[in-house]
């Protein structure tokens, strides 16, 4: 076999090991992330905490989602994911929160789903609302614990920092963004139905009295119209000139 021969073989072979190296190391850009990605400040939101299997022949049996505790969320509610059970833990707040409810003195600092399993090669996502978001802060992290059937723990634990390169295990992190103007003066604020399932009807103040008088206006508008109608009708008759011819004529 020629050198030249020889040498386009060896390197061919290089570059096959090349991409099978690549390809193997592409299961671990994947991490458990928080989707989507931005909410509003003050709002309230529905994300889902997206879990992908790393492992080739492990399955996901445990993930573990721990809340923010510096900026407690007054209202969170869990969308119920089949196969899988839910545990939330609560934490008593140093400092109540003041909410539209009252005053709020414990707060979720940790989500649990169990019973399921996330195969190798699928992900699983996890949603949960949230509620009302903190308006003095930028971010969220949520540190996670990934556990899998053959003991393995992946601690998705370290928060980005801003102008940083991204770390080996990061922890889901929502991006707070701006709060968007308020709705036009006179009409109140629609509360967040994402609890309860029940819509809320937003409803513009004195609308029932305004209706009320312009019902009225239009309903006197239509009698007097009758009314004047009538009268002219009336008129009409008493001037016709078959009236007039009925008393003859003069001697």
């Amino acid at each position: 076999m020629s050198s030249s021969r020889m040498r386009g073989r060896a390197a061919t072979v290089t570059a096959l090991a090349g991409s099978a190296v690549l390809l193997a190391a592409v299961p671990a850009f994947a991490h458990v992330t928080v989707t989507p990605a931005t909410a509003q400040k003050g709002a309230y939101s529905t994300v889902a905490f997206k879990v992908p299997n790393e492992e080739d022949s492990a399955s996901t049996v445990k993930v573990e989602v721990n809340l923010p505790t510096d900026h407690p969320i007054a209202s969170v509610s869990i969308q119920p994911v089949p196969g899988w059970t839910a545990q939330v833990t609560t934490t008593k707040l140093a400092t109540p929160m003041k909410t539209d409810d009252g005053t709020v003195d414990q707060a979720v600092s940790k989500i649990t789903w169990s019973g399921g399993k996330i195969a190798p090669g699928q992900f699983q996502q996890f949603p949960v609302s949230l509620g009302p978001l903190p308006s003095d802060a930028d971010s969220l992290s949520f540190k996670a614990l990934q556990t899998y059937d053959n003991g393995d723990i992946v601690r998705w634990i370290e928060v980005p920092q801003p102008g940083q390169p991204e770390p080996q295990n990061p922890a889901p992190t929502l991006q707070l963004t701006a709060a968007t103007p308020a709705a036009g003066a006179g009409t109140a604020a629609a509360a967040p139905a994402a609890d309860t399932g029940k819509p809320v009807v937003a409803r513009a103040a004195g609308n029932s009295s305004d209706g009320t008088a312009r019902a009225l206006g239009i309903v006197g508008i239509v009698v007097g119209a009758i009314g004047v109608g009538f009268g002219v009708f009336a008129g009409r008759r008493r001037s016709s000139p078959g009236d007039a011819g009925t008393s003859g004529p003069a001697a």
